[in-house]
């Protein structure tokens, strides 16, 4: 039996301005967030090379975590900061 999306994660949130300049004009859901985080860091490529799992910041990547360099498991944290509920 397959698991049924939370509606609580589909729901859409307002962005702040810091993350639509990384992931596109919001209102977006969670999971759309992450997606979009994902693709603007792959297609930049900005996993430190060494450590897959540590991300190193661009100048809109900075201002959105607020420092140079993340884990990836700090970023729904950091994501949580800068959402709303639309």
């Amino acid at each position: 039996m397959p698991r049924k999306a939370n509606p609580a994660l589909m729901k859409p949130l307002a962005l702040s301005a810091e993350l639509e300049a990384v992931v596109g004009k919001g209102p977006m859901s969670r999971p759309e967030i992450v997606k979009q985080l994902w693709v603007y860091i792959k297609k930049n490529d900005l996993q430190d090379p060494n450590n897959k799992r540590d991300i190193i910041g661009d100048d809109k990547l900075k201002a959105f975590f607020g420092k140079p360099k993340v884990n990836m498991f700090e970023m729904a944290k950091i994501v949580s900061k800068h959402v709303k509920d639309a």
